[in-house]
């Protein structure tokens, strides 16, 4: 399957990319050349082939997803440089301080 120039230069503007002619030339005829290997494997016979979702044999270890309870909470809020209402006071991050 051949691509033209004209397709070249639409797929480069909607991809909002700049491309020299020589680019375009150059793009065209790989682009050209990806379709027509795509097209040979289109043509084999994948009809008994399994779809292969997943290669290595690994699978998530996840656990429950549970509330508990931390004892070490005020613990960890004594030792803050400032704390207001039992609250961390950080430095401000976007514009001033109020």
């Amino acid at each position: 399957m051949t691509i033209s120039i004209a397709e070249v230069k639409k797929i480069a503007q909607l991809a909002r990319l700049e491309l020299t002619p020589a680019e375009e030339a150059r793009h065209a005829e790989t682009i050209s050349a990806v379709l027509d290997y795509m097209k040979i494997l289109n043509e084999v016979d994948t009809g008994g082939v399994e779809g292969t979702y997943q290669v290595t044999g690994l699978t998530n270890v996840v656990r429950e997803d549970r509330a508990i309870n931390c004892d070490v909470r005020d613990k960890l809020i004594g030792q803050m440089p400032e704390v207001e209402n039992e609250e961390l006071v950080v430095p401000a991050v976007f514009g001033e301080e109020s």
